[in-house]
């Protein structure tokens, strides 16, 4: 489903975070995590990821800061990369302004294990396999 894809998660909730890795790792994805800004741009520093996911809200920075920066960056580091967002707290006039950033996808928390799965596979262009 998502063997060969390296894919950053950027979580400050602990319990999240874990869901995510197992949930990606699964599906044989590499999956690497931070829980700041700070920490997501120093990762790919060392190696761009294939696929951003990262949380809005978050301590110290939030996704909008993140997906900013990431943009700045050229493409070979990884300034084209294909994000989602997840949040469980935003409304719609939100959701407009994650996509305006940068994001590609949005996704609230709670989410399922499949709308994730399928999400990051389209994104990287996988759609269907």
């Amino acid at each position: 489903m998502l063997s060969g894809l390296r894919i950053l998660v950027v979580e400050d909730e602990r319990g999240v975070r874990l869901l995510l890795r197992r949930m990606l790792e699964a599906a044989g994805a590499s999956v690497a995590v931070a829980t700041s800004p700070d920490e997501a741009l120093a990762e790919f520093d060392r190696q761009p990821p294939d696929v951003l996911v990262s949380d809005i809200r978050m301590p110290g920075g939030d996704g909008y800061q993140l997906i900013r920066r990431v943009r700045e960056r050229p493409a070979d580091r990884g300034g084209r990369i294909p994000a989602v967002a997840v949040s469980g707290s935003v409304g719609a006039e939100d959701i407009a302004k994650i996509l305006a950033a940068g994001f590609q996808k949005f996704i609230r928390k709670p989410f399922g294990v499949a709308e994730m799965r399928e999400a990051i596979r389209t994104l990287a262009g996988r759609a269907g396999a």
